[in-house]
């Protein structure tokens, strides 16, 4: 396309995650909508001719391709599917500014704009492509299914409903109008300073040293975000994290509004004991709660896996890979 941007790209092998000989890798890049352009990493399994299914995958909220989606990305590729990891806007190697914020719907359109991309490729069967969203992403999934009607199959992996966590706090915790009127009266504030000041403040990542009293989850996301196990200097959680204001939008704009119309296969799977499994069982409950279409939903909950255990198995093998190369192919035939 014409508005495409060509973007500065890192050349090495950057990833969280080693290089399988398995696959065919390389970079490339596609405008959304707004005229965006996204950076994403392409895996592709060595030796197949025929035209392939098609996965697209992004997440976790705050991270980028070279950690979870592109660990998803490749070992998918291992298991026969074309599938491609990418940066959402304003985020990592992809285009937009200013940087590090989000929205409810170019981050949607992000996920559409990748579907675009996959259906145009010449060894793609364009009537074959799902998407798998992790964390922040698997509630973004979940709405794109509700939209997007190209979409066979979607995964969402350990999720976060971004509306409900920004809206409610965690575990509900601020679930009133005068705990969200009081956030959304500093985050206004915020946006004076910021304008007065010509840039925008952010927020932090994860915490760089962990208090003894830190609450788990905190703990978990530290596990992950800010050791060899996870770090990344292009995330934003292993470092700076999202502008302070930057994900304000969210707290008006229920994203899982429509689930209950999605007609397209759905596994929303997540860890028995991850602190935020309650956004799965939920959302499950809302998906097939009047739904017609429910046949082919699945809410999976894994015994004793974590939260970041589903972004790269935590080291007991948590991510059920098999069960994700079952579903696709079922639901993308």
């Amino acid at each position: 396309m014409e508005n495409t941007i060509k973007l500065e790209l890192t050349k090495e092998w950057d990833k969280t995650f080693p290089k399988s000989e398995k696959v065919n890798y390389r970079k490339v890049t596609f405008p959304n909508r707004y005229g965006i352009t996204l950076a994403a990493d392409l895996y592709e399994p060595k030796g197949v001719e025929k035209k392939l299914a098609a996965i697209a995958v992004c997440g976790p909220f705050g991270a980028v391709k070279e950690q979870a989606a592109g660990l998803y990305a490749q070992t998918m590729a291992e298991r026969g599917f074309l599938t491609m990891a990418f940066d959402p806007s304003f985020t990592g190697e992809s285009g937009g500014t200013p940087r590090y914020m989000a929205s409810p719907d170019i981050n949607t359109e992000d996920f559409q704009a990748a579907v675009d991309f996959l259906s145009v490729q010449e060894n793609v069967d364009p009537d074959r492509i799902g998407i798998i969203g992790i964390c922040g992403w698997g509630g973004l999934a979940l709405n794109v299914a509700a939209l997007d009607t190209r979409i066979k199959a979607t995964v969402a992996s350990t999720m976060y409903d971004m509306s409900r966590v920004n809206a409610n706090g965690y575990f509900d915790a601020d679930n009133s109008a005068d705990a969200r009127y009081a956030k959304k009266e500093a985050m206004n504030a915020q946006r004076l300073v910021d304008y007065k000041n010509g840039s925008y403040a952010l927020g932090g990542g994860v915490v760089d040293s962990l208090p003894k009293d830190a609450p788990f989850f905190v703990a978990d996301y530290h596990d992950y975000y800010k050791t060899d196990r996870g770090y990344h200097k292009r995330s934003l959680n292993s470092n700076g994290g999202w502008n302070v204001i930057g994900c304000m939008s969210f707290m008006n704009q229920p994203i899982l509004q429509y689930s209950n119309e999605i007609r397209g296969a759905v596994l929303i799977m997540h860890g028995e004991k991850a602190h935020s499994c309650y956004f799965s069982r939920d959302a499950y409950a809302a998906m097939v709660k009047d739904n017609p279409y429910v046949d082919n939903k699945e809410l999976l909950i894994i015994p004793d896996a974590v939260h970041t255990d589903l972004y790269d198995g935590g080291g007991k093998d948590a991510i059920p890979f098999d069960k994700l190369e079952q579903f696709f192919s079922k639901n993308m035939r």
